[in-house]
């Protein structure tokens, strides 16, 4: 028997289904995808690695409030999620309730909201006033109720470093490192 017949790896060439044309690997800004080689003429596109079933667990017992079928978690885009499992059908998401930590502290801009920490998209805390979108100030280290000794800004951050937490002022045009810390 021969041999190279036995390991031939010879790869399949893909066309495309709207012009025949071969497909080719490229890469673009959310990765590598199939396009059509014949591009701007053909705009053919395919993902490299179609996304299986993103269903990781069907949950029998609890139910869609809007079409009665099973919720099953979800990998998505952001991460893991509950939705519906009638997806198309149904665009029910389970949104994870405000269990953001609320701070004691007063908003310094609007002076209405109190600050509570939030979570980003890429995992980092941060601090916001719970009126958002109507008030949009934040802060990236835990608030402390007091009253810069420089500027007399209304609030104080927690800033962590080598020698221990650490007292700044709040305002961004200040920073002022608090004494009796």
């Amino acid at each position: 028997m021969p041999t190279e017949a036995l390991f031939s790896h010879e790869k399949a060439v893909e066309l495309c289904p709207l012009c025949s044309s071969p497909l080719q690997i490229k890469s673009g800004k959310n990765g590598p995808f199939l396009g059509c080689s014949a591009y701007p003429g053909c705009n053919y596109l395919k993902a490299l690695h179609p996304h299986e079933n993103t269903v990781v667990k069907v949950l029998d017992n609890e139910l869609c409030p809007d079409c009665q079928q099973p919720l099953a978690v979800k990998n998505g885009r952001y991460g893991m999620f509950i939705g519906c499992s009638n997806y198309p059908s149904c665009h029910f998401v389970v949104h994870q309730q405000d269990e953001n930590q609320a701070s004691g502290v007063g908003c310094p801009s609007c002076h209405q909201g109190e600050l509570v920490e939030r979570t980003s998209k890429y995992g980092k805390s941060f601090y916001g006033c719970n009126r958002y979108p109507d008030c949009t100030f934040l802060v990236n280290f835990k608030p402390v109720a007091g009253q810069c000794e420089h500027c007399h800004f209304p609030l104080l951050l927690e800033k962590p470093s080598a020698a221990g937490l650490k007292l700044i002022c709040a305002d961004k045009k200040c920073q002022q490192l608090q004494s009796g810390q």
